[in-house]
């Protein structure tokens, strides 16, 4: 992911191939989570069996009587879908330099997108009502507001051309519109790791307070660093971080094997 006219040094060298192995095991992850939003909600959504959700537990997926409401949460987990499929071909270089166009109009559909998610979670926690308790109803907010403001940033930078920062934010908007999935590996990794320390039966123990955040601040923290070291000239740095970078991959691979097999799987 690394762009340069010039021979890379080894450690940027071992900084490029340190995401692109955590870029893999995202990509594994994600396609794991992808297949588990089109085998379970779009059968039932499509069809509208809106019941059929009520089969996984979930926070007022389908409240009888609520047409409106029911539709438009059937509408927000299919548009999940076309979120996480493009954000995975917007990262791939091979797109951004033979098909450029594609390119452009994928990054168009995955800012629109990622719009609509998150003027709809707004919707669906403070409209509808859709949330286990404050903490997590502000920070879905916040995580909506991030995404609003970083695609926003990106599709402002894209339009005057300035794609170095363009890249930025739109790596930015990739972190933060993927907090959903983010939140259930936090939730597997902490899970398997301590036991569940922290984890109350209501969502509101103090790991649950603090992923409801952290489900945005940590990866992105993680980001802002790596595009610093990225930026920079320590070749130190840069091997700090192809190592923090390789122990990601393997927590996202870990994670998302443990989602599947605990929050996916057995329900599709």
């Amino acid at each position: 992911m690394i762009i340069m006219t010039a021979k890379r040094t080894s450690a940027q060298m071992a900084l490029h191939r340190a995401a692109a192995v955590w870029y893999l095991m995202a990509a594994l992850g994600q396609m794991a989570f992808l297949l588990f939003i089109l085998l379970f909600y779009y059968p039932s959504a499509l069809s509208g069996n809106f019941a059929a959700w009520d089969t996984k537990p979930n926070i007022d997926g389908f409240i009888p009587g609520d047409t409106v409401g029911n539709i438009l949460f059937a509408l927000h987990v299919l548009a999940a879908a076309v979120l996480t499929a493009g954000g995975l071909l917007q990262l791939l270089p091979a797109l951004r330099a033979n098909w450029p166009r594609v390119h452009r109009w994928n990054g168009r559909l995955f800012m629109v997108t990622a719009l609509a998610l998150a003027l709809g979670g707004l919707w669906l926690v403070w409209g509808r009502g859709t949330y286990l308790n404050l903490a997590g109803a502000f920070g879905i907010s916040f995580n909506a507001l991030l995404i609003i403001s970083f695609a926003l940033m990106a599709w402002r930078t894209a339009i005057k051309k300035r794609f170095v920062e363009h890249r930025r934010w739109a790596l930015r908007l990739f972190i933060v519109a993927n907090a959903v999935w983010f939140m259930r590996l936090g939730y597997m990794i902490w899970g398997i790791g301590t036991g569940g320390v922290g984890i109350g039966k209501a969502m509101d123990g103090p790991f649950d307070l603090f992923l409801a955040f952290g489900n945005s601040l940590v990866p992105l923290a993680i980001m802002e660093v790596y595009l610093r070291v990225q930026a920079g000239t320590s070749d130190r740095a840069r091997i700090l971080m192809a190592v923090g970078l390789i122990a990601c991959a393997l927590l996202t691979i870990g994670g998302s094997g443990a989602a599947w097999f605990v929050m996916w799987g057995p329900y599709i």
